[in-house]
């Protein structure tokens, strides 16, 4: 079942990249916001990976896409920061339209992906794991806890639907967030390794609703 489940992530975060590039003004099509692209195509790449494994087959060449996987995440989820920027710039929230403001955020992003990369992904050394039906290479040493990256990129997140939520009166993106948030913390008694990705798929379906939101709602400059 968990092949058939990442299978449907991926064509979810494709649908969710399609129909928002599509939807988009072309004025607002590249903007801070759009950095949720970015996320889409390393969710789709992820999911892939892991749904294609048992196909592929234990070997070097899954190794490599798996590691590709973890390159990918280190690089690519910190950039929600920035994202959560653009959210607040969009929603004019005072302050973000300074450039102190963009250079913090900036800054702060590539803190994480440095950190991320220093302690989960130089040195990583892979195993294959076969679980539920699905084939995939995971760290050999298993990590302890969630990432500190992700701890902090969820708080941004959360942080940044809270002010959405006074100012615009938007809720969803904090909601995203939370849901989320519970999701990985309250273990659900069903034998599959790819469920609790549901959370994460409903946080990624609204962030770009929050996105189109915001296109609708505000004049926001790039």
């Amino acid at each position: 079942m968990d092949m058939f489940l990442y299978l449907f992530y991926s064509f979810a975060y494709l649908s969710l990249l399609i129909w928002s590039t599509s939807v988009s003004p072309q004025n607002k099509l590249w903007s801070f916001l759009s950095i949720i692209y970015l996320v889409l195509i390393g969710l789709i790449l992820d999911n892939t990976v892991i749904a294609a494994g048992r196909i592929i087959g234990e070997g070097d060449f899954l190794e490599t896409l798996n590691l590709l996987r973890f390159w990918s995440h280190a690089l690519i989820t910190p950039t929600l920061v920035l994202y959560s920027f653009g959210v607040l710039r969009a929603a004019e929230i005072k302050g973000m339209n300074k450039k102190r403001a963009l250079n913090i955020a900036m800054l702060f992003t590539l803190i994480l992906i440095f950190i991320e990369i220093r302690t989960e992904v130089i040195g990583l050394e892979l195993g294959p794991l076969w679980e539920y039906g699905v084939l995939r290479y995971v760290p050999i040493e298993a990590l302890n806890g969630a990432p500190f990256m992700i701890l902090l990129v969820t708080l941004t997140l959360i942080a940044a639907g809270i002010l959405l939520w006074i100012k615009n009166g938007w809720a969803w993106m904090f909601i995203g967030a939370f849901v989320m948030t519970l999701g990985s913390m309250i273990p659900i008694p069903i034998n599959s390794s790819a469920i609790t990705n549901g959370f994460e798929l409903i946080l990624l379906i609204l962030l770009v609703a929050t996105k189109r939101h915001l296109e609708q709602t505000n004049n926001f400059q790039i």
